[in-house]
């Protein structure tokens, strides 16, 4: 069975940065296109960024220039840094996988979450 967790959540000022990380374990062969979404106080999920197996990056607007998503396909991570943080960032953040392969298998396991960091920015 695969599993994704984050980490590196926590409190910070405006302004400031932080750097969430999203290991998977498991008997993982490859992963495929990896993301990170949020999801503030009566909100609904947002997507974030994802990223390919080779290293294409997408970024919502409202975070483009100034965070970056980059992945360790070796370790099986993949990152979030987050720079200029700003209030409204406030969220739980979750990492996502859409497919996931384990040896041998002959289908992957689809739609992987995390169980989420809280990032809480303060003014």
């Amino acid at each position: 069975q695969v599993q994704l967790v984050e980490s590196g959540g926590g409190l910070v000022q405006a302004g400031g940065s932080l750097r969430l990380s999203c290991a998977a374990s498991g008997n993982i062969f490859t992963i495929n296109r990896m993301a990170w979404h949020r999801q503030a106080p009566g909100k609904q999920r947002e997507f974030v960024a994802d990223i390919t197996n080779h290293g294409t990056a997408n970024y919502a607007d409202s975070v483009k220039d100034r965070f970056t998503i980059s992945r360790d396909n070796a370790k099986k991570t993949m990152y979030l840094q987050m720079d200029n943080l700003k209030r409204e960032d406030t969220a739980v953040y979750y990492c996502n996988a859409d497919e996931i392969w384990s040896p041998g298998s002959t289908s992957p396991a689809y739609d992987t979450w995390g169980q989420g960091t809280q990032v809480t920015v303060s003014s």
